[in-house]
């Protein structure tokens, strides 16, 4: 059964950051590509990033380029979201994800809210 658990979201000020932690379990995490998803309030699913599987291949969404980095450590079945410079628009569940569509298998999530 594919387990995906993610931890660190949290409320943070605008400029701060996040690192996002997704454990993985139940599948050979290190030869799949993983992805992180978000959902803000009262909108749907937007893919946020992928990395492939050896991690060293990664894409971004624009709004995020430059400030969010993905990244995973597949002898601890884990996936990563270093989040910087965050802004109030980042604000959303974020989900990891095993794969890379948005009909992929994903965890419960975690919230992001980033306010003054």
């Amino acid at each position: 059964e594919v387990q995906l658990v993610e931890s660190g979201g949290g409320l943070v000020q605008p400029g701060g950051s996040l690192r996002l932690s997704c454990a993985a379990s139940g599948f050979t995490f290190s030869s799949y590509a993983m992805s992180w998803v978000r959902q803000a309030p009262g909108k749907g699913l937007e893919w946020v990033s992928s990395i492939y599987p050896g991690g060293d291949s990664t894409t971004v969404v624009r709004s995020v380029r430059g400030r969010f980095t993905s990244s995973r450590d597949n002898a601890k079945n884990t996936l990563y979201l270093q989040m910087n410079d965050l802004k109030p628009e980042d604000t959303a569940v974020y989900y990891c994800a095993r794969g890379t569509g948005l009909d992929a298998p994903r965890g419960q999530g975690t919230q992001v809210t980033v306010s003054a």
